[in-house]
């Protein structure tokens, strides 16, 4: 059989050439997909099995988190507590000084230049 060359037509020479190379397509895909569902059902697997240790290793970081907070309350209680009673004492404290400078209004500043003095010797 003769075949003639010719652009565009099926000749037996070029459909022959057609249907191998869509063949090997066909098996290039194929494998393709094989190793991509492959690689999927890996990861799948993968993520299955990390599953336990991570919630395991979350479960630790929760319990950890928890005794950090239970160790932090009492001093944070005490903390609150020494705050309240040191603005209760300032509060006192302010009280009488302003009680005692209106009973001894000279001695007071007597005792303001003598404080003055001192310490702008003591600074120079």
């Amino acid at each position: 059989m003769e075949t003639t060359t010719s652009y565009g037509s099926n000749t037996p020479a070029t459909s022959g050439m057609a249907s191998s190379s869509d063949d090997m397509l066909t098996k290039a895909s194929s494998s393709v997909h094989a190793a991509v569902d492959s690689m999927a059902g890996a990861a799948d697997q993968a993520a299955r099995k990390a599953k336990p240790t991570i919630d395991h290793v979350a479960a630790m970081a929760h319990q950890a988190v928890d005794k950090a907070k239970d160790a932090a309350a009492p001093a944070a209680d005490w903390l609150a507590e020494q705050g309240e009673s040191l603005s209760a004492t300032q509060k006192k404290l302010l009280a009488d000084t302003a009680g005692y400078v209106s009973a001894n209004p000279l001695k007071a500043v007597a005792i303001a230049v003598a404080a003055g003095f001192v310490i702008s010797r003591l600074v120079r």
